[in-house]
């Protein structure tokens, strides 16, 4: 009897080490304080009450204003949070606020408490770390290993693969927005070897088609538009930029260069025109041409919505919640971000002449110089022509010429410009004259060197502007002045003695392999489009209010594997979509449905519908109508009056 109860103690012993595991902070507690505490007990000391701070450790064991001890660790009973959780009259978080905790996670802050309150960083500013050793196969891709292991410990299994039509239907989707080739779609006659299905995957990627797919998700995070916004919401000329995202992305441009040109390629050692165009990054905000407006407030609006979009886009954080303040959830004061706003507020906003990049530019200058050369001195040698005709001219004669003519004629002889006197004689000359000839010849260099396309580009201030902290936000209410600086919860920001950093010290900041920030940020989104949803649901935020990582080890490898890499986006769609969690059949299953009901395990492929714009160009294919001309102005289908 004894040996028999002995037995089942030990059986039972596994499930009841799991019960009593110890309770995680950023895993267990911190999700609930960010939601219910941190907005009256976290990092903004405006909005502290009671002299509370919960998020740091060192504030939340001190005494209070009050004279209580908020967290006193190891003893639940004296401490003054445990005591509010469960008082029913007095509660914390309390009535007003309209959120209350569960009896579970009332417990679970009992637990923590008792078990000495152990605080951690937040997940997100700590670096990637590789797994154990020995955990990967390398025989199998990493990805299913890390999914599998995941489903193994809630008893589910991962789904088969889907058919081989589904299949190559989903990857072509997925990789070039386009349907498959007949060629692909002829191997899912039989079965679709993993030799066949990498050909397949290797077409896509090096199809040009790749670049336009991907680049739309890109100019999503880039805001890019044709037109200014705002009520008059004006065409503009952009599509240079969205060119140089498409050519880049199917060049394969590592992420690293991809995000340094965009942020600051104007800035870089004799600056190509590639890398001023790529710089429209920043210039896809609205541009306000209402009358009466004041142009500076619009200006900093710009600046706001830039400092906004970098925050997001490349670390994930809700910098712009420091506008006003200091964060209210996460550790940015509201004079970092205006420290931060300092790199985007010293620039002027050109629109740039771009050239084709078929045309010899420095040929066809020379040519044009050769050409005046000449023009001059025939236009010298025959201006008593001109004389003759102007006095001549009747006063009703001269009432019928344009107004750009009229303009050059009110000017005195001497003050007249070549291109003046060419307009002259373009009048006067007769046909068949040498000079006709000449100024044709001229007219089209000029229109090859200044008549083509623009684009909107940033370009640095020889003076940068100074920049003050606004009071609550306002441009109006200045207080103290900043310098360049980013927030003290990341890495440090080398820059040479004597110098004030600049964007280009920011992109290289972003892009360190010191942040633990921006390749986790990007692998996130690229894992969203294949089946989402993120690692991290709230692609936009990795602080405090986002949500953990369902697969943090799966994030930090994939992240880590980016940069390994050489941030090659190609290599990262490829390991992604050759992974038996990526081929599986999206097909639902009772275990599925019951214990893992929104596909959070991915114990089977997404139901994703599909963009609108695939929608439109697998219509367009399938017809036979779609254009695959890539590049060029922007099409603006007709709008109905009003």
């Amino acid at each position: 009897m004894f040996l028999r109860s002995l037995v089942l103690s030990l059986l039972s012993l596994p499930a009841l080490v799991a019960a009593v595991e110890p309770v995680s902070f950023n895993r267990d507690i911190r999700p609930i304080m960010s939601d219910t505490c941190f907005h009256c007990h976290g990092f903004d000391p405006k909005s502290r009450e009671a002299g509370l701070r919960l998020d740091v450790r060192e504030d939340a064991i001190k005494e209070t204003s009050e004279g209580t001890i908020g967290i006193v660790p190891g003893d639940p009973d004296k401490s003054a949070i445990i005591q509010r959780l469960f008082d029913d009259e007095d509660p914390m978080p309390p009535k007003k606020s309209h959120k209350t905790l569960t009896a579970e996670q009332k417990e679970l802050f009992r637990r923590w408490v008792a078990e000495g309150a152990v605080y951690e960083k937040h997940w997100a500013f700590v670096p990637p770390k590789t797994p154990d050793s020995g955990f990967l196969n390398p025989d199998s891709n990493p990805i299913d290993q890390f999914i599998q292991q995941r489903l193994a410990k809630e008893g589910l299994k991962p789904s088969p693969r889907a058919d081989a039509a589904t299949l190559i239907r989903r990857v072509s989707l997925d990789l070039t927005g386009l349907p498959p080739s007949s060629e692909d779609l002829a191997m899912a006659s039989g079965e679709l070897t993993s030799q066949q299905y990498d050909k397949i995957v290797s077409g896509l990627l090096g199809s040009k088609h790749y670049g336009e797919r991907w680049g739309r998700w890109w100019l999503d995070q880039a805001r890019y538009a044709d037109s200014n916004g705002y009520s008059i919401d004006a065409p503009r000329q952009m599509w240079k930029y969205r060119d140089w995202v498409i050519e880049a992305l199917n060049k394969d441009m590592p992420f690293d260069r991809f995000t340094i040109e965009q942020l600051a390629g104007d800035l870089l050692p004799k600056a190509t025109e590639s890398q001023k165009i790529a710089t429209g990054f920043h210039r896809n905000t609205q541009i306000n041409e209402e009358g009466g407006i004041d142009k500076e407030q619009f200006r900093i609006e710009s600046v706001f919505d830039r400092v906004a979009t970098t925050g997001t886009v490349w670390l994930g954080l809700t910098i712009g919640c420091a506008q006003c303040h200091d964060h209210k959830f996460d550790p940015i004061e509201h004079k970092e971000y205006y420290q931060f706003f300092a790199f985007l507020n010293s620039q002027e906003e050109p629109v740039m002449k771009v050239t084709d990049p078929k045309v010899d530019v420095v040929g066809l200058k020379a040519q044009f110089k050769e050409l005046n050369s000449r023009l001059q001195t025939l236009v010298t040698a025959r201006h008593g022509e001109l004389d003759e005709w102007e006095k001549g001219m009747k006063a009703d004669y001269r009432r019928k010429l344009s107004s750009n003519i009229r303009k050059i004629l009110a000017k005195s002889a001497n003050k007249r410009s070549l291109a003046d006197d060419l307009d002259l004689f373009a009048l006067i000359a007769e046909p068949g004259d040498e000079l006709l000839v000449l100024i044709d010849r001229r007219k089209e260099l000029d229109n090859k060197l200044n008549k083509g396309p623009t684009t909107l580009v940033m370009q640095e201030l020889a003076k940068p502007r100074k920049t003050n902290i606004f009071i609550k936000g306002d441009f109006t209410r200045p207080d103290a002045e900043v310098t360049p600086g980013t927030p003290k919860v990341l890495h440090a920001l080398p820059v040479a003695k004597g110098r004030q950093p600049n964007r280009l010290d920011l992109a290289k900041w972003i892009m360190s392999p010191e942040n633990p920030l921006t390749a986790r940020v990007i692998v996130n989104r690229v894992w969203q489009q294949y089946f989402g949803r993120g690692i991290v649901e709230t692609d936009n935020d990795f602080g405090s209010q986002g949500t953990p990582p369902s697969h943090p080890e799966l994030l930090d490898w994939l992240a880590m594997e980016f940069v390994k890499q050489k941030w090659s986006l190609k290599a990262l769609h490829r390991i992604i979509v050759t992974s038996q969690t990526y081929q599986q059949s999206s097909a639902n299953r009772p275990d599925l449905r019951e214990k893992d009901p929104q596909n959070y395990l991915l114990g089977r492929q997404t139901r994703l519908r599909l963009d609108a714009e695939i929608v439109r160009d697998v219509c367009l294919s399938s017809s036979g109508l779609l254009s695959e001309k890539i590049g060029g102005p922007s099409v603006f289908p007709p709008i109905p009056d009003g």
